[in-house]
């Protein structure tokens, strides 16, 4: 995202459940410990069970040799988009699409502070618990979970 002191960048992992971004980093680049960062986060909120599998692009913040080993030091498979090929990263694509829609392209924001707090709060309060999705039956990626939880 740009910003009026220069670039912000966003590094998301989406529940392919129920749609729910479950771990995010923000940085002013776009090495490997933002990707590192943002898998730590679903680490510490999920706790995921060995042979997970974790799916991204081809970036080379993924495909270094720091994050593969993060991956496997917690029992989680790689699997990475086919080059040049975004219909397979389709839903992080999608999510990007509609922060930018929604969010981003309505701010003009003058400092990287103000376009994290800006984002976080779109993340954490607006898209993962308000925002309806047609794919999990017009709830929100957290009451969908609530659902499947409950029953």
């Amino acid at each position: 995202m740009s910003t009026q002191e220069g670039w912000l960048y966003l590094a998301v992992v989406i529940d392919l459940y129920s749609s729910q971004v479950v771990g995010w980093s923000m940085a002013e680049h776009m090495r490997t410990a933002l990707a590192n960062d943002a898998f730590l986060m679903v680490v510490w909120k999920r706790k995921p069970e060995k042979g997970l599998i974790w799916h991204t692009d081809r970036g080379s913040q993924y495909a270094s040799e720091s994050h593969r080993m993060l991956l496997k030091q917690h029992g989680v498979r790689q699997s990475m988009s086919r080059k040049g090929n975004c219909w397979d990263n389709a839903v992080a694509e999608s999510f990007f699409h509609t922060l930018k829609t929604e969010l981003i392209y309505q701010e003009n924001y003058k400092t990287r502070e103000q376009a994290k707090q800006s984002i976080f709060e779109y993340i954490e309060v607006f898209y993962n618990r308000e925002r309806l999705h047609s794919a999990n039956e017009y709830m929100s990626p957290v009451d969908y979970e609530l659902q499947f939880k409950t029953a």
